[in-house]
């Protein structure tokens, strides 16, 4: 197994665990203690993770991994949930589109539809509105689409724009359709981020458009994170994989929130 691939292992252990043990790890990923070490004592000088005597913890209930190393966890999933969520926009529909991981393969997905590749009159066939400096970068060379991004101060972890120049790009437009991505999606709590400041301009896109979507694989449900962006009586649609059981999404589809498993 090479590094990288092995990074992103002990990462999602880290996200899925917590922590991590040196002796766990290397069994189960196949190489030895000293190599687990070695990778763990630089993603520690990476500020990825706090190392342990005897292994690693995360930093704290707000951390986030960086965009780049979060893009393998569960990617054929995210890539299920981004085609599943594409064919719901509509052409000539403004959307709105936050970052992370998913929501950057949903517009992917939207870049590559057939349909929206061209648009009667030469116009944009899809205004996609965000706040993600990475999804304006793929989505700019894209003749038919029309991106608006929103200022503000750039989050490294997640390429998100956030703060008052943000807030006063989205407190202007209206959106047809908010595309969501979430830390966290709770029954009771309902979508939430780990950042606050995420939370924030995720929360006025929402209340910007008539519609919203969250998308957010099945680990997401069921767990809270420290920020609320939303309820679930202003959610429309989850989109999720097919890990989700019937158990899982039952307090979804009660509270009048209609479920795609893609």
């Amino acid at each position: 197994m090479k590094r990288p691939e092995r990074w992103n292992a002990l990462l999602e252990l880290l996200a899925r665990d917590g922590r991590i043990e040196v002796e766990e790890a290397a069994a189960e990923l196949a190489v030895s203690a000293a190599t687990i070490r070695r990778d763990l004592d630089e993603l520690a000088q990476q500020q990825m993770l706090n190392r342990t005597r005897g292994g690693a913890v995360a930093h704290n209930l707000s951390y986030d991994l960086p965009l780049r190393y979060k893009t393998a966890r569960r990617a054929s999933e995210k890539q299920r949930i981004g085609a599943a969520v594409a064919r719901m926009v509509e052409p000539g529909a403004v959307v709105g589109l936050n970052g992370g991981t998913t929501t950057t393969e949903i517009a992917r997905a939207i870049a590559t539809r057939g349909e929206l590749s061209g648009s009667e009159g030469g116009g944009p066939a899809v205004t996609v509105v965000t706040n993600a400096l990475n999804i304006a970068h793929e989505l700019a060379v894209r003749p038919h689409i029309k991106i608006v991004l929103t200022g503000g101060v750039a989050r490294p972890q997640s390429f998100e724009l956030m703060g008052p120049l943000a807030t006063g790009v989205l407190g202007e437009v209206s959106l047809d359709l908010a595309i969501l991505g979430v830390d966290a999606l709770d029954p009771e709590r309902g979508a939430a981020a780990h950042h606050e400041g995420e939370a924030s301009i995720n929360h006025l896109m929402a209340r910007r458009a008539a519609r919203v979507v969250v998308a957010a694989d099945s680990s997401k449900l069921g767990r809270r994170a420290f920020a609320r962006i939303c309820t679930l009586d202003e959610i429309e649609v989850l989109v999720t994989d097919t890990g989700a059981t019937e158990e899982a999404i039952a307090p979804y589809t009660e509270a009048g929130v209609r479920v795609i498993r893609a």
